[in-house]
This record gives structure tokens, C-alpha cells and sequence, in this order.
């Protein structure tokens, strides 16, 4: 499959399944046209050329037109969700209509409480019936999408769909009596059980592909064939009506803590992207970004790196960000100078960023606030340093990268930030609100409810994006239909859950863990590392975190990390899978954008994210690498922050092999000596840490010194005979010299989606 051009209207459907923007391409239509490409500058004249049209013989070099990417394509073939059929006539109305439904069902629920038991069979009833008619049971040909064949459910998905609503009726009718039965289920119970249970595999091999029902189906055998397990593994067998009573017919199996968490927590976030998205959000946040941070050679990098943060408040897919960030960001990067395999490793690094950022983070976030009985709010803060030292090493590396490789200035159409905020600025009021809520004591739940109220309400502070009608009904639908991808994984990972409990084999595979690692705690942090990134190179992230914390949550502990470290340091690894090889989903997608080697770009990707995968294990290793969670109090908080910014700044150094110039390997083994010092937060070891960071300077100056080049500024003073540095122009050169300069307006938006992995 071409993934980089559309050679149709529509290509496959626009997902339905919460992500960012999906825009096609249509044949005939000018560049311009394009929904989602750069609008053409109003001032642009003769000798400046508008970014929309960015370079485009490069392009005609490749035969790519970057106007044209086939998003849909993409995401199928690298996101661990698959896309969504785009559904008209009947069964768009049926669908659409049953979004809205369960999407107020939801939030009936918010101030009309019910028993879990009667509310979470509902929702994964009705959650099924909508799965089974948006997303395929198999693939489509290329032959249909070329002759424009309706992609409509068939006779065998509405039959799954209308069956999907008897497992959830037969139990609320008695939801007593079928959730007391669990220890001796009746025949019935058995049938409806057993029929649950395959709804929701085949609900996850259509929405996540295969590989998650064969590794439930794996758990459900270790424990039906227990006795036969090789040792360490064997537990006692476990018939299938004990099977069945422990997973569907208690709160500890598919009606568990996941699915919990989906129908709570996902639902009415997702429900809250999708209304912010069509209150004009999107837009605002990518114009934002670009005038902020467009004039400078560094722009086109800091402005993907703003808008992948931001645009994380409405989409929690790594790969669905990276995606939408390629649309516009691309051609921006080409322009300035950025080989393919930089571009790409700058948008996958950006992308991954919007699973891991406050104040929405991935649904994995909302998992841990259940499962250590803590509130969101509590993790967001153990969220905020871990995420700004994140962001910090991308900068870094984006500046030096700059410097190094001579990027140029790509300037942006004529917006001021600050009238953007002034008349815009609004847009981040409901996202402050939910931090505002939640610190009143609000629950999430209602947090989030009256966010989403405040955003449509302000929606009609822009005549362009008021809620009307229409809009409210589609945000809606949207905001269900965008946790379809999400709803059966929680079920089915519920499973797995339930199976480990009823086992004891998570306790087992702990000790195994631990004995492994011969009971060294920085042996068992980098198997724990290893076990979560393998699991996550195969499910999805919010599976694999559920699955891991089972397992690894327990090693941690058991050799002395807090619950909450450990559950944080399990989180970023699960999230830090989709950059890691050999799947490394999220630069892969981004090679595709720009036609750069996929390899090469996973590994500067790695250097980007670098920091990411050292971070955890400070407050894993280190006693006062807690206060990087904002715990431990003030000074250990301030130490730590402050050390590990310096440890970020002196990596970013070695791998971006620059400081004032180009930067040699001396320096760089020593700003690495500093960086690996630092990390252990211990006062002794943070002198070191600077004692090598200045070494490393100094070398760093009297190299340059030595090749007969300049030192400008307060460490140009420093050393005998420093001036101004006068060669910033040979080593950095403006856009405008030689190539000229670019306008680049911001690209506007037509609509966007929110993925349902939050």
C-alpha cells in the first residue's frame, strides 16, 4: 500500500475512533484547497515563497506531495488502534445516534450514580454493538477503495452487534442474583459467560489486531491447564466454570478496574476532546505555536515540539499526534533544512509526548490513580517535573541540532503571540479547570464534566466554531465513538488481571524477577525496564502498562521502591515502547511522512526522547529521586529538579555534540561523566557531577581556542585573549542568505477527532 499519497476522494474512511485530524487529499484539487495544509499567505510577494507550498521540488525528486499524506493509511498500518469505517446512510445514523446515547449515558452517570454492576455491563453491551459496526472484522481491498465501494457493516457484523446487547440485558435483569452466583454459575450464567468473553477477543482483534486475544487466550489456558505448567509457572487447574465465575461474574475480571477506568475516566475524556476540538482548539493551538516560536532557525522544531504538547490535550495517541503533526510540520521542517530522518525523529519525539503530558496524560494515568487509590490530581502532579525534563531535552537538542546542521529560518505569517492568547487565550481556561476542580476536591468525573461545559460555553466567544446543534451532536458521537478502541483492550486486559489474582502468579513472577536480578534493586529497575518495553513492543500501551503493573509493580516493591514510583516508572517505560526498537511505532509512522529510513530515524528519535528513559530511574534508584514526583518535600524537590535539568542539559551536549561549537569527543565523555553523576542525587555525587560539567567546558574553550576559533560572552572572558564570537554566521546560516527566506502561515483546521487511548 501507498502510504504517502491518497489516489482518491476518500481513501478508506475517516476514523471514528477518536484521533487527530483526518484530512484527505482530493484529485484535482490545488495544494491550497487541501483541508489541513497551510492556507496561502495574504502577504506574499515576489521573492518569498509561502510555506503551504513548501519546496516542492524536492517532492517532485521524491514523487511525494506532502499536501497529500495518506493519514489514514499510516495509522492503520503503525498505530496499535486500527482505523474506523466512515460510515453514511443508515448505519452512520445508527451509529451516530447510539454515540450520543452512550456518550449521555456517561454522563447521566457523572450525578446519577448506579452499581457498577448494572452500569458497566450496559456500557460494554452498548460499547460492542457500536465496535462491531465501525470497525472491520478484516481488512479492505485495495479494489473496493478504488471503485469508491461503500464501506458498510455486513450481514455478520450486525449479527455480532445485536448480540453484543444480550450478554449486558440478561445480567442487570438480575444483577443480584447473576453477580451472587459466581462461585456456582448456572448453565446460563456459563453461556452468557462464555459468549461475553468471545465478544470482547474478537472486539480486540478488530480494534488492536490479533496478538492481545491470543495473549488472553494464553492466560485463560495457563490457568485451566495449571497442573501441566513447567515449573516455575505451575498453579492448580482451574475449570472453566470457576474460570468464567471469576472473570465475568465478579469485579475482578473483564467488570474489573479497566474497563472501570473506560467507562469513567476515558469516556468523558474523550468526550471532552472532542467538544474542545470543535470549539476551535485545535486551530488556536497550532497558530499558537507558530508564532510563538517560528522566527528563529530553531522555530520550525520548537514550533513542532509546542504543538505536539498542546495538541496531546486532544489526542492521547503517540502515533495519531505524530501523524498530525507530519501534515504540517513537515514541510515546515524540510524548508529549514532538517534531513528526513531528523524531521521524522523531531515529530515522532513531539508526538510520543502527548501520552505522557498533563493535564490529560494516557488512559494508563487514570489506571494508576484506581488502582493506588489516590487522586488524578495526585498523579498529574507526580506527572509535571518527569514531563518538563521531557520537553527540556527535546529543546536542547532541537537548539543544538540547529547550530550544528545550519537550519534555517522559515518565518511565519505576521501573528503576535500575545494577540493570539488576548483573543484566544480562553481556549486554556478548561483545561485549567480541571486542575481547578480537582484541587477543590471535586471527583475526575465531574472535573472533567464541568470543563467540558466551560469549553462549550466559550465556544461561542468565535463565531466560526460556535456549538451549535449540529456541532454539540457530532462532539458527542465523537466522544464515544472515540473510546471504542479502548473499551474492549480494558476488558480483555481485565481479564488477564483476573487470571493473574486468581492464580497468585503475579506475586510468583515477582519473586522471579527479584531472584533473577539477585535482589539488587538496579538489576531489578533495568529487567523491570526491559520486561515492560518487550511487552509494550506487542499491545497496546494502556495493556501493556495493566499487564506489567501486575508483575513488575510487586518486584519493585519488594525490593524497597514506593507503590507510586513504581507504578510512574512502569508508565513511562509502557508509554516509551512506541519509540523503542525494533517496532518503534511512532518513528516508523514519521519515516513514512517524510520519506526518510525508518532505522535511522527510530535512533534519532532515541536521542531526542534520551532523557525520557533515564528519568525513571532516578526515583527508582535514588532516595531523593522522589522529589522528581514532588514528593519528599521542598528541598528534595528543589535538588532534584535542579539536578536532573543539568544532568538533561550535559546529555543533550554528547548527543547533540555541540555546547558554544561543534563539540569533540573529550567533552563530550566528560559532560557524560557529569550527566550519569548527577542522576544519583546524592550531594557528593552532584559535586562531582559539576566538577565534570566544568571540566567539560573548559576543554570544550580551549579546544576552540586551539582550532584559532573565537569565544564570545561570560566564558569567552573566562579564558586569556576572549572576544566576541564572530563566526555565529558561518556556523549557523540565516535562511535568508543564499536560499532566501520562507513564509510559512499556520495551517488551519477544518475538524479533529480525540483518540479514545487518553
Amino acid at each position: 500500500m501507498n502510504l504517502r499519497r491518497r489516489t482518491q476522494k476518500q481513501v478508506g474512511p475517516e476514523p471514528a475512533d477518536g484521533g487527530a485530524t483526518r484530512v484527505a487529499g482530493e484529485p484535482g484539487r490545488a495544494p491550497d484547497d487541501v483541508p489541513g495544509a497551510p492556507p496561502a499567505s495574504p502577504g506574499a510577494r515576489e521573492g518569498v515563497e509561502d510555506a503551504s507550498t513548501i519546496d516542492k521540488s524536492l517532492d517532485r525528486d521524491r514523487d511525494v506531495d506532502p499536501d497529500q499524506i495518506d493519514e489514514e493509511a499510516l495509522l492503520a498500518e503503525y498505530e496499535a488502534e486500527k482505523p474506523a469505517r466512515h460510515l453514511t446512510g443508515i448505519p452512520g445514523h445508527v451509529v451516530a445516534v447510539v454515540g450520543v446515547g452512550l456518550s449521555l449515558f456517561a454522563l447521566y452517570w457523572v450525578f446519577n450514580p448506579m452499581p457498577r454492576q448494572v452500569y458497566l455491563p450496559l456500557f460494554l453491551s452498548i460499547g460492542l454493538f457500536l465496535t462491531f459496526l465501525t470497525y472491520r472484522g478484516w481488512g479492505r481491498s485495495d479494489k473496493d477503495k478504488l471503485k469508491g465501494k461503500a464501506d458498510h457493516p455486513n450481514i455478520l457484523d450486525w449479527l455480532l452487534a445485536l448480540v453484543s446487547l444480550a450478554p449486558g440485558l440478561y445480567m442487570v435483569y438480575d444483577w443480584q442474583g447473576f453477580f451472587r452466583r459466581a462461585i456456582v454459575p448456572t448453565d446460563t450464567d456459563l453461556i452468557v459467560g462464555t459468549l461475553l468473553v468471545l465478544l470482547v477477543l474478537e472486539a480486540a482483534r478488530r480494534t488492536v489486531g490479533l496478538l492481545v486475544p491470543i495473549v488472553v487466550l494464553g492466560f485463560l489456558a495457563m490457568a485451566y491447564f495449571g497442573s501441566s505448567m513447567p515449573s516455575p509457572f505451575t498453579t492448580a487447574d482451574f475449570q472453566w466454570p470457576r474460570l468464567i465465575g471469576h472473570n465475568v461474574m465478579g469485579t475482578q475480571g473483564i467488570f474489573g478496574v479497566p474497563l472501570d477506568v473506560a467507562a469513567t475516566y476515558i469516556i468523558l475524556f474523550t468526550i471532552y476532546g472532542a467538544v474542545l476540538a470543535a470549539s476551535g482548539a485545535t486551530k488556536f493551538f497550532i497558530d499558537l505555536s507558530f508564532a510563538a516560536f517560528g522566527q528563529s532557525a530553531a522555530g520550525p522544531g520548537r514550533t513542532v515540539t509546542l504543538s505536539g504538547f498542546l495538541l496531546g490535550t486532544v489526542s492521547g495517541s503517540g502515533v495519531a499526534t505524530t501523524v498530525t503533526l507530519g501534515g504540517f510540520g513537515w514541510p515546515l521542517l524540510r524548508k529549514a533544512g532538517y534531513s528526513s530522518e531528523a524531521g521524522g525523529g523531531v515529530l515522532a519525539a513531539a508526538g510520543i509526548g502527548a501520552i505522557m503530558s498533563p493535564p490529560t496524560l494516557g488512559a494508563a494515568a487514570f489506571i494508576i490513580a484506581e488502582l493506588l487509590n489516590v487522586s488524578y490530581l495526585e498523579v498529574l502532579i507526580w506527572a509535571t517535573i518527569p514531563t518538563i525534563l521531557y520537553y527540556l531535552g527535546i529543546i536542547l537538542a532541537i537548539e543544538f541540532d540547529a547550530r550544528r546542521h545550519g537550519t534555517h529560518q522559515v518565518e511565519v505569517e505576521d501573528k503576535s503571540a500575545w494577540r493570539l492568547l488576548f483573543r484566544f487565550g480562553y481556549h486554556f481556561s478548561s483545561l485549567a479547570a480541571i486542575v481547578f476542580f480537582l484541587a477543590l476536591g471535586y471527583t475526575p468525573f465531574r472535573a472533567v464534566v464541568y470543563a467540558t461545559a466551560l469549553a462549550f460555553l466559550l465556544s461561542f466567544l468565535d463565531r466560526e466554531h460556535w456549538m451549535t446543534p449540529k456541532r454539540l451532536w457530532h462532539a458527542l458521537g465523537q466522544g464515544a465513538v472515540g473510546a471504542l478502541s479502548v473499551i474492549p483492550v480494558m476488558a480483555v486486559a481485565g481479564i488477564i488481571v483476573g487470571v493473574m489474582t486468581l492464580t497468585g502468579l503475579a506475586l510468583r513472577l515477582a519473586g522471579i524477577i527479584v531472584d533473577f536480578a539477585g535482589g539488587s534493586l538496579a538489576l531489578t529497575a533495568l529487567f523491570s525496564a526491559v520486561v515492560v518495553v518487550l511487552l509494550g513492543l506487542a499491545v497496546p500501551v494502556t495493556a501493556s502498562f495493566i499487564i506489567s503493573f501486575v508483575i513488575i509493580s510487586p518486584a519493585l516493591q519488594q525490593v524497597g521502591v514506593e507503590p507510586f514510583a513504581a507504578a510512574m516508572f512502569i508508565f513511562y517505560y509502557a508509554v516509551l515502547s512506541e519509540v523503542s526498537p525494533p517496532t518503534a511505532l511512532s518513528p516508523f509512522a514519521a519515516a513514512a511522512i517524510t520519506g526518510g529510513k525508518p532505522v535511522p530515524t527510530m535512533w534519532l528519535t532515541w536521542k531526542y526522547t534520551l532523557p525520557a528513559f533515564l528519568v525513571p530511574f532516578i526515583f527508582v534508584l535514588s532516595p531523593n529521586g522522589v522529589g522528581l514526583l514532588f514528593e519528599g518535600g521542598a528541598a528534595t524537590v528543589a535538588i532534584a529538579f535542579v539536578a536532573s535539568s543539568l544532568a538533561v542539559g550535559a546529555l543533550a551536549v554528547v548527543t547533540g555534540k555541540w555546547l558554544i561549537g561543534p563539540a569533540g569527543w573529550p567533552e563530550r565523555v566528560l559532560f557524560l561523566a557529569a550527566a550519569l553523576a548527577l542522576l544519583v542525587m546524592e550531594p557528593l555525587w552532584i559535586g562531582v557531577g559539576l566538577a565534570f560539567g566544568i571540566a567539560g567546558t573548559l576543554v570544550h574553550l580551549l579546544m576552540r581556542r586551539r582550532a584559532g576559533h573565537s569565544v564570545g560572552g561570560p566564558l569567552g572572558a573566562m579564558l586569556p585573549g576572549g572576544e566576541g564570537d564572530a563566526e555565529q554566521a558561518s556556523q549557523a546560516p540565516d535562511a535568508r542568505a543564499g536560499s532566501g527566506a520562507t513564509t510559512a502561515a499556520p495551517p488551519s483546521t477544518t475538524g479533529t477527532d480525540t483518540r479514545g487511548e487518553r
